[in-house]
């Protein structure tokens, strides 16, 4: 048995997510956290809402509330969420923990003493109407570049160019409006990981399984000039984690919090610390799987994220980790995405353009979002969701490939041998050649998955279905019952079981349609088809069943095309 740790990249706090954000870290983690339970390994699968930074404030004074209430209220809604999707973490925290506070100071501190924390005094934009200094996105201006109205202090939305709250044309406060401002000096704390060049290299080069969009994204940061430079780890801002050097003070740094990149990644590992508290356990608990010092020697570490994470990920927590000469687990492999397009355009939270994953549950259940998702992950490059092919893949794969075999073979024998697995007839050659091409695509099917190769997994999955139905079409169980019912018996004994199997291979994926299947055949015998002979006659002669409920209707034409007026323009 081997032990999983998995994280996904933390979603910010504010607001809902949409499904770029939802297959861009989270889902697939889950098809690999679910993947690798099933195959009898430990898992630790963790997320968290990350709560502090300028983001935070801004949408919890849109919403005219505290911060902490805000904060507290919309990590229970991504949870609801997160639970709709069956998104199986074992915890999912919040980055505004007291384990993360703890253990922010703690890191500092270390950095510190290793020499590896700078202060440094800079200038920053301060709003005399607002009394306070502005970080970078609490500014807002005209791009100097395209000429955009909105953009930020820290990027333009539009050009996407990087910016400093200086270059913007006629800035103004993001949080009053005001244009009274004036640029003052003021001191922070910098991690300078510049120097960790050479040892961060070190490190990538031992990486030479991970995919080639992570090591690119990596490589091009730690050789661009720009990339590994010292960044600053403070901020001038009310909502944080307060500046300490461990459980002390850090004098000249009162009053400032630490900048949200450098927190939330720290939150991976406090999250296995609330995970312990919420269960009663000890720190010896959580520790086996972050500290090599207390047994995370043999644990895999994997991290699922979209490719713009990659940098923070490949460079600045490594850098945290590293500089502070303790024994923490590094990432072993980084899984990474490209961008899900939505219809035409982009999704975007800001401008609420898209389809948000509480609407996508409102309007169907979360397998077939699930399926669509990750069947059409973006891993080599961008993908597209569009709902005409939305609607093709969920009616063909789902409803007419699988609930089709499901309904066929449990209506048939009802209908000749009532609800249970008949008895009578011996397997032939085309259960033969049936068992054979199982046998091969399963373990197909068994590598993709090992190396979280999502679509080609689906895919493998999908033609393992197919074989089922191709089987069915080629022995007519139906013509064969006219003239040799013993024969149709065996040829439904074994459809029956592949049922199970079905479920089985399918619960990663669409982990509710496998539940109702077990349900209908009357197991809970959930087993990996490892010996596929043997898996094929789980249900012996006598076993009962019921029908299932259809797993999946189909999506028609009109609701397609309201759900694609509906979702043309942007959310409220």
């Amino acid at each position: 048995m081997a032990r999983h740790l998995i994280t996904s990249a933390i979603p910010y706090i504010n607001g809902i997510k949409h499904l770029g954000n939802l297959i861009g870290s989270q889902l697939p983690a889950d098809l690999y956290a679910r993947y690798q339970r099933q195959r009898g390994h430990e898992v630790m699968f963790l997320c968290a809402t990350d709560e502090h930074g300028t983001p935070a404030e801004l949408a919890a004074a849109k919403a005219g509330k505290p911060v902490a209430d805000y904060c507290a209220e919309m990590h229970a809604v991504q949870a609801e969420i997160a639970r709709g999707f069956r998104l199986s973490f074992d915890h999912f925290g919040r980055s505004s923990s007291p384990q993360n506070h703890a253990l922010t100071q703690h890191f500092a501190g270390k950095l510190a003493e290793n020499g590896l924390i700078a202060e440094v005094s800079e200038k920053q934009v301060y709003s005399n109407t607002d009394g306070r200094f502005l970080p970078d996105r609490y500014i807002e201006g005209t791009c100097p570049n395209c000429g955009y109205d909105k953009a930020r202090g820290d990027q333009c939305e539009n050009c996407t160019k990087q910016l400093d709250p200086t270059d913007l044309i006629e800035p103004r406060s993001a949080i009053s409006g005001s244009t009274d401002l004036e640029v003052r000096e003021t001191k922070h704390l910098y991690l300078k990981q510049s120097g960790m060049r050479g040892q961060l290299n070190d490190w990538i080069d031992s990486k030479s399984d991970w995919p080639i969009l992570t090591t690119s994204i990596a490589r091009k940061w730690l050789n661009d000039g720009e990339g590994l430079r010292d960044r600053g780890i403070t901020r001038d801002l009310d909502w944080g984690i307060p500046v300490r050097k461990g459980t002390e003070d850090w004098p000249g740094m009162e009053g400032k919090v630490f900048y949200v990149w450098f927190d939330a990644p720290i939150e991976y590992i406090a999250c296995a610390g609330e995970w312990a508290q919420a269960h009663g356990l000890t720190d010896a608990d959580w520790q086996r799987w972050w500290r090599t010092d207390m047994g995370a020697d043999d644990v895999r570490y994997t991290q699922f994220m979209g490719k713009d994470n990659v940098p923070f990920h490949t460079l600045s927590f490594p850098a945290t980790i590293l500089g502070s000469g303790e024994p923490w687990k590094l990432v072993d492999y980084i899984k990474s995405f490209n961008y899900l397009n939505y219809d035409g355009g982009q999704f975007s939270t800001s401008q609420g353009r898209g389809v948000f994953m509480d609407q996508a549950l409102e309007i169907l259940p979360a397998d077939y979002w699930r399926w669509w998702l990750l069947s059409h992950a973006p891993e080599s490059s961008d993908s597209e969701f569009t709902w005409e092919n939305f609607q093709t893949s969920a009616n063909k794969d789902l409803a007419d490939v699988l609930g089709n075999f499901v309904s066929r073979v449990t209506k048939f024998c009802r209908a000749k041998f009532g609800e249970s697995v008949p008895e009578n007839g011996t397997p032939g050659p085309d259960e033969a050649a049936l068992i054979e091409t199982l046998t091969t695509r399963i373990r197909a099917y068994e590598a993709h998955m090992e190396a979280m190769e999502v679509r080609k997994s689906a895919a493998e999955l999908r033609a393992i279905w197919v074989a089922g139905n191709e089987y069915l079409q080629t022995v007519a169980p139906w013509t064969t019952f006219k003239t040799d019912p013993d024969r149709a018996a065996a040829q439904i004994r074994l459809a029956l079981n592949l049922i199970r199997v079905y479920a089985v291979l399918s619960a990663p994926f669409i982990p509710d349609a496998a539940a109702a299947m077990l349900a209908g055949m009357q197991t809970d015998d959930d087993s990996w088809p490892d010996d596929v002979p043997a898996a094929l006659q789980a249900l012996p002669p006598g076993h009962a069943f019921t029908v299932p409920e259809v797993l999946f209707a189909k999506i028609t034409d009109e609701q397609r095309e309201d759900w694609q007026t509906r979702f043309s323009g942007t959310r409220d």
